[in-house]
């Protein structure tokens, strides 16, 4: 390694972990691994330093212009002068500095335009040279391209950089990062875009099949530019995979049509039309709802299961629709607009407007809703029950074209390697079990042409997209753990699984074999033992007056009640699973041991990743290893800490019963040893792990889950 890359190495240690790095550092840093590039111009690292500085150099110092932005918008002190920035003078050997272009985005400084310029260069560099080399780097790299790429890519000399960087990058690397790629198809910048689209075109050309599942939930998206963006790029993939891109979509269109059925579309529909209109007064948001399932009834059913909805309730949700057109017509001839939410004057069914409907006869454009409501309601009560009864279906009943397809040409999910080796889809089983949860995934089987059978979830009401990038951030976990000298050798890993969204509301995730639910687990051993499963909420309804409640108790009250619960009951439940389900005293111990270590891993990447909603029904036990698995990343960057109703303020679920289970020592001994291997790691490599975080949150498809987590 060249002296001047150590020398910019220790430069940056000397400051400390969580030091705040002055711009003047940064440059001097970026100076010594520029000459580290000189001397050694075949030196991953050095490349990888040098780009990697100038990205930091570049976000220093628009943070700064912004910052000197607002405080002269705010105190009216006039323009921000950009003398007070430190030009990288000292890097002009790389190449010239632009010239100040009047046609450049405000905020956007010469000497920012400079930093990324040489921060591009330097990072495509690097990852032509990073054959073999550590992932984790090489998706830093991606993700910090992307970063600047749809930030500034639309000013000539950063646009010209990346067309030169993107045809000199092997395609393969592009794959780790094609979530990210597919999520910016329809960027706004004409220059981005299009260099978007031809590099997803070469990508398709050699890598066809990793992008047709992708593509699939970008046609399926309701914002219409996306969906003519994906339409553009598979016009251009039909020239060379015409047939594959027609099973995708086949194989998409009907997965999406057996995870929510009719009469689960209706009864879910329903209930949240009733919410909004009896709830919020919101007439308009009611009809948005439901006149679009009144027009996919209209067309006709396609399946046996679809024909016998409509003729169960085929006639009375067409008179329900012809009330709700008779109010919209009515409400068009009046000139009056339709309400919106409360105490807007119209037929929203607020307090007030209930009380005032109690006093005075129901207008007609009332009554109309009020009639189509009272459909509403009886289909609903009709639905309800036979649903419940429902645990199965046949694929000849639910989707006839899947059992017509067979000997595809497309991959079975998840299968896919970037050496273009994948496993054909040969048929599907026509069984589909039914999971009685609240959301009622399918159990679905896929047969690979390689004889094996591929079990996955299919599930509905569910947006999967950002659990396929927490996907992404455990490959990455993983990649730092193995290829550190302290991690290595202690089986410290995360296990993944095959996750893949087919629309904004359905995905199908990949079946972890032999594995087992805590709430499953914990049920079946208090059955066995006689003991109720809710007893320790028994316990502490005991102390608690009828009349009082336990909400309206002050908080050192409800402490002793719950210390009541906790000295009746030993916790011991888990403790217990883990002895019974061992052959031996050894086999014992060694599956304590990886149960203890994959908790810690896990607890301390999903404090990281700010995961929340850790229920025993998201937390999984490898029946073999023992060792902990999680499911369902619905809730993270701590958007369950801030939710309105019962938020989490607890980094991680590290309960008694968790605790128990780990024998004498408890968090005092291995699982603190584990957190502290992990976190070191992680710091140590905060850069990569921020860089793809930072991806995360910027995603135009994930942003609106953290600036409005109630949705």
């Amino acid at each position: 390694m060249s002296p001047y890359a150590t020398l910019g190495d220790w430069k940056l240690r000397l400051l400390g972990p969580g030091a705040v790095v002055t711009l003047q550092a940064r440059v001097e840093v970026l100076h010594l691994y520029q000459q580290a590039t000189i001397v050694d111009p075949l030196s991953y690292r050095a490349w990888h330093h040098w780009g990697l500085s100038a990205w930091h150099a570049a976000s220093a110092s628009q943070d700064q212009i912004d910052a000197e932005a607002n405080r002269t918008h705010t105190h009216g002190h006039g323009r921000a002068s950009s003398k007070a920035f430190r030009s990288p003078n000292n890097l002009s050997s790389f190449g010239q500095r632009p010239t100040r272009r009047s046609s450049l985005k405000p905020k956007y400084d010469d000497h920012i335009e400079s930093y990324v310029l040489y921060s591009l260069r330097g990072l495509f560099h690097a990852m032509t040279l990073a054959s073999g080399k550590h992932c984790a780097s090489v998706m830093q790299d991606m993700v910090c391209i992307l970063n600047f790429w749809f930030k500034f890519g639309e000013h000539p000399n950063v646009s010209e950089v990346l067309r030169q960087g993107l045809q000199s990058v092997p395609l393969d690397c592009w794959l780790g990062v094609l979530p990210q790629l597919i999520a910016r198809i329809h960027h706004v910048g004409d220059v981005g875009r299009a260099l978007l689209h031809d590099l997803l075109s070469r990508l398709g050309s050699h890598h066809a099949q990793a992008l047709m599942y992708p593509l699939s939930v970008a046609l399926q998206s309701p914002r219409e530019d996306r969906q003519r963006a994906a339409q553009l790029l598979l016009m251009n993939l039909r020239q060379h995979s015409a047939q594959l891109i027609d099973q995708s979509v086949l194989v998409s269109q009907e997965l999406i049509r057996i995870a929510i059925l009719w009469d689960e579309e209706w009864h879910a529909t329903i209930e949240d039309a009733s919410r909004v209109y009896y709830g919020e007064g919101n007439v308009q948001k009611m009809l948005d709802l439901l006149l679009p399932l009144h027009d996919k009834m209209a067309v006709g059913s396609k399946t046996n299961t679809e024909a016998a909805f409509l003729q169960a309730y085929g006639s009375e949700l067409k008179e329900a629709h012809s009330f709700l057109m008779a109010y919209t017509r009515l409400m068009t001839a009046n000139n009056t607009p339709i309400p919106v939410g409360h105490g807007d004057g119209g037929g929203g069914l607020s307090k007030d407007h209930q009380q005032q409907q109690q006093a005075t006869p129901p207008s007609v454009e009332q009554s109309y809703l009020t009639k189509a409501w009272d459909l509403y309601t009886l289909i609903i009560r009709r639905i309800h029950p036979t649903l419940k009864q429902i645990t199965s279906h046949n694929l000849i009943n639910v989707s006839p074209q899947l059992v017509a397809a067979q000997h595809l040409d497309l991959a079975i999910p998840g299968t896919y390697t970037l050496r273009g080796e994948a496993v054909r889809i040969r048929g599907f089983r026509q069984h589909l079990s039914i999971i009685l949860s609240k959301q009622r995934p399918r159990k679905i089987y896929l047969l690979g042409a390689n004889g094996l059978e591929y079990v996955f979830l299919l599930k509905g009401h569910e947006d999967l997209r950002q659990d396929e990038r927490a996907m992404q951030l455990f490959g990455l976990v993983n990649a730092l753990l193995k290829h550190d000298r302290r991690t290595d050798s202690h089986d410290l890993d995360i296990q993944r699984y095959a996750v893949v969204p087919l629309s904004p509301n359905v995905g199908l995730s990949g079946w972890v074999p032999k594995c087992d639910t805590l709430h499953d687990l914990i049920r079946n051993y208090r059955d066995r033992k006689k003991i109720l499963l809710d007893i320790e909420h028994r316990l502490m309804e005991q102390l608690v007056h009828l009349k009082t409640g336990h909400d309206k108790l002050p908080a050192i009250h409800k402490l002793e009640i719950f210390e009541h619960a906790l000295k009746n009951t030993n916790g011991k439940d888990l403790h217990k699973i883990l002895w019974y389900q061992s052959t031996s005293s050894e086999s014992w111990i060694i599956r304590r041991e990886a149960y203890t270590k994959s908790l810690a891993v896990m607890s301390v990447v999903g404090y990281v990743l700010g995961l929340g909603d850790r229920h025993p029904s998201n937390l999984m036990l490898e029946r073999e290893s023992c060792k902990i698995l999680h499911i369902d990343f619905g809730d993270c960057f701590e958007v369950a800490m801030h939710r309105d109703k019962f938020p989490e303020k607890i980094p991680f679920r590290l309960t008694r019963m968790l605790v128990l289970a780990m024998e004498v020592s408890g968090v005092e001994g291995l699982f603190r040893l584990t957190c502290e291997r992990v976190m070191k790691v992680m710091r140590e490599n905060c850069d990569s792990l921020v860089a793809i975080l930072e991806a995360f949150v910027h995603d135009p498809l994930l942003s609106w889950r953290l600036l409005n987590p109630n949705r």
